[in-house]
């Protein structure tokens, strides 16, 4: 009997050292290395290395062919990374120089770092073949996670090649990341992009029907002897811009010089406060202009660096198309004086926001105060609560005037321990002065996901008064044309969508066949009446290139309540209802070409009338010198007695790259619908991490190419770490 149980603690004693072996670890190592992409220093040789990287796209089966080794450790002030890819050819291929712009067209790696390994938010590192950089965060959303290119760090990273072999080196300051040293687990994910081959391989296996950044899929890594700090401080950035406009259509001329200051104080290694002094916030970046043939306005990404910085804590509080803080709105119509953020984690399940900005008057638009409190806790491991509450309060001096508008709620999310489910519940209300009825939302949304199928079921509801002053809620507003007023009426929404795929392994031409995804919005009014339906299918076939030729068809069903001018030529449609189709077919290119291209057609009805529409993109990447893109829509659009119009739309870019640090890049728009043909063209140098030089020209034109204004701006930029 004392050898049986001496023999089963022999075997528990091989098991756990077994499974103690194959914990992960991030080591600390007390040395330095030199970011060179060679790995030539004695350490690389003493780390552990991690491979066996399996299929993700196209095929999602088994280990890869092309194998990587990825190697980790810190010396307490930096994350040293080096990753060794077996390609098959010594060439490589990018898609761009330029910071920021995702590793999809290059070959590269990226790296995922969830740094308090809670699957709510991360970092997302990568570099290209040719040592371009793009960093980020991983923010969850309704039914998954997104990647924002938006969020910089000051990191280095060097690459070489050693026969076929793509050797990347990379050293992240951990003073960037929001960790805590009670909670040392890194959930760290790698994926390693064959744009030649058009594949993604993956440390830790995940398949392909869920997002890329899933973070519920990440590997664990124990890391050793945290800091307890970050080792730096603070980092100031002050900027100087010079503009000039000149108004050309109002004869007006304008320069003005404006000096701001930015800083940033880790209070702890997770929790961040930044503070902004007369910021600058003029868009050196161009939005993408659209054609908009709806009844309602669209949205726009921030790029604004002061609202980045543990930016989904603020953006996520609502869902698509009803959010309640939209940080675009703040400082839209005043000038900005200062603003304070404090961010990160106080706990390892307890993350916190606390954002006030202050702007100033501004012709008949008064000083605003606009603060926002947010707390996220981690309740269970499927369980996730957050509550918030935002404030629009005029001011007049130092003191708040009793004009204002309040926003709080609560958001829990859920996810199963399979990793198939996902469920949202949310519950808004606003306040404002006078109005105590209707000013209610709620959300209640539930995601499936398993390899083939996935499905979606949500309904929302939003009262007439849920004003949110600073959030994003545009189907509360409708434009009665006829009689040139707004109206705000609440609706309810059932949502539903479906997708079945059918993957083909063995097929020698044939990658994957969208069989059916099928979509459908459904809006009652007020009083429960049925307001629009909106149906949406879609099938595709991706052969083994990931080239695909595939069909939509959207059809709505409405019941016009206001007067609708989609033409913009004064002549309104009348309210009643509305029922109208369209079929586009379209077909995508192999993206992993240097001349990629699409191109689609649509024919259908719209509104009573008939509409045609077509569309082509094409991309023709001179790299490592330049990448030239040029897109082209039109819509036709035959409303009978109301009038006929052709809208075009047509975006040209090109980018020419001195080197990783220094490019040229410049924007041609042409959108009749906003009657305006804009040319941007920016010079922009980095001349050290994160401190730019800028100099902008911006022409603007009418359609019929009449000047209406132009400009020149110069910004410089200098980043101070301490």
């Amino acid at each position: 009997m004392n050898r049986f149980k001496l023999l089963i603690l022999c075997t528990l004693c091989c098991y756990t050292s077994y499974l103690f072996s194959q914990t992960k670890t991030i080591k600390y190592i007390d040395t330095k290395v030199s970011i060179d992409g060679k790995l030539e220093e004695p350490v690389w040789q003493q780390v552990s290395e991690y491979t066996d990287f399996y299929n993700y796209a196209p095929n999602d089966e088994g280990l890869a062919e092309q194998q990587t080794e990825v190697k980790l450790f810190h010396n307490g002030e930096n994350l040293f990374v080096s990753l060794v890819y077996h390609d098959t050819e010594e060439k490589s291929q990018v898609g761009s120089l330029k910071r920021d712009v995702p590793i999809g067209l290059s070959d590269g790696f990226a790296m995922i770092l969830d740094t308090q390994n809670q699957e709510q938010n991360a970092y997302y590192f990568s570099v290209n073949a040719h040592g371009t950089i793009i960093d980020g965060l991983i923010e969850r959303v309704n039914g998954g996670y997104d990647l924002s290119t938006s969020w910089n760090a000051v990191w280095n990273a060097k690459t070489s090649i050693r026969g076929n072999n793509k050797i990347y080196e990379v050293a992240i300051p951990l003073k960037f990341l929001n960790f805590n040293k009670e909670n040392a687990v890194f959930g760290v994910q790698f994926y390693v992009r064959d744009i030649k081959k058009n594949s993604w391989t993956i440390l830790k296996n995940v398949k392909r029907n869920y997002r890329l950044f899933d973070l519920r899929f990440t590997e664990k890594f124990k890391v050793e002897n945290l800091p307890e700090k970050s080792s730096s401080k603070f980092t100031v950035t002050p900027s100087i811009t010079a503009n000039y406009q000149n108004d050309v259509s109002n004869e007006i001329e304008d320069t003005n010089f404006k000096p701001s200051l930015d800083l940033q104080y880790n209070v702890t290694s997770s929790l961040k406060l930044d503070a902004t002094i007369n910021p600058d916030f003029s868009q050196i970046d161009v939005d993408q202009q659209v054609t908009n043939l709806t009844r309602f306005e669209v949205n726009f990404p921030e790029q604004r660096n002061f609202f980045l910085e543990n930016s989904d804590l603020f953006s996520n509080l609502g869902v698509e198309g009803i959010n309640p803080f939209y940080s675009r709105r703040v400082g839209a119509n005043n000038p900005i004086q200062f603003g304070l953020k404090l961010s990160g984690n106080v706990s390892p399940k307890t993350r916190i926001g606390v954002l006030d900005v202050q702007t100033d008057s501004e012709n008949d638009n008064p000083s605003q105060n606009f603060g926002v409190i947010v707390a996220e806790h981690q309740l269970t491991k499927n369980f996730t609560t957050t509550g918030f509450l935002i404030n629009r309060q005029e001011t007049e001096g130092f003191e708040f005037i009793d004009d204002y508008n309040r926003v709080a709620g609560i958001n829990v999310n859920y996810k199963s321990d399979n990793n198939k489910w996902l469920g949202l519940a949310n519950v808004g209300k606003s306040f404002n002065d006078g109005i105590s009825k209707d000013n209610s939302f709620y959300n209640a949304g539930l995601w499936f996901n398993k390899r083939g199928l996935s499905a979606n079921a949500a309904v929302k509801n939003v009262g007439k008064n849920y004003i949110t002053d600073v959030g994003f809620t545009p189907r509360l507003y409708n434009y009665d044309a006829i009689n040139d007023i707004v109206v705000r009426e609440g609706y309810t929404e059932v949502s539903t969508g479906l997708e079945y795929e059918k993957f083909y392994e063995n097929s020698e031409t044939i990658n994957n066949i969208r069989v059916l995804n099928f979509s459908n919005n459904t809006y009652y009014d007020e009083s429960g009446q049925l307001n629009q339906s909106k149906f949406f299918l879609n099938s595709a076939i991706f052969f083994k290139d990931l080239s695909a030729v595939y069909y939509v068809i959207n059809y709505d069903y409405v019941d016009l309540k206001y007067g609708f001018d989609p033409l913009r030529n004064g002549n309104s449609l009348t309210p009643g209802e509305y029922r109208f189709g369209i079929l586009k077919v379209g077909y995508n290119s192999a993206n992993n070409q240097k001349l990629r291209y699409r191109a689609n057609v649509q024919r259908g009805n719209y509104y009573g009338g008939k509409r045609t529409v077509a569309g082509a993109y094409l991309n023709y990447q001179l790299l490592p010198f330049a990448n030239l893109e040029l897109s082209y829509d039109i819509n036709n659009i035959d409303l009978d007695a109301l009038g006929k119009e052709t809208f075009h739309l047509t975006r040209f870019t090109g980018e020419v790259f001195f080197n990783n640090r220094l490019n040229w890049t410049t924007y041609l728009q042409y959108n009749t619908q906003r009657d305006n043909f804009n040319i941007n063209s920016r010079l922009q140098w980095e001349y050290k991490p994160l401190s730019y030089i800028y100099l902008v020209v911006s022409d603007n034109y009418n359609q019929d190419i009449h000047r209406q204004n132009w400009g020149i701006a110069f910004k410089m930029n200098y980043r101070f770490d301490f």
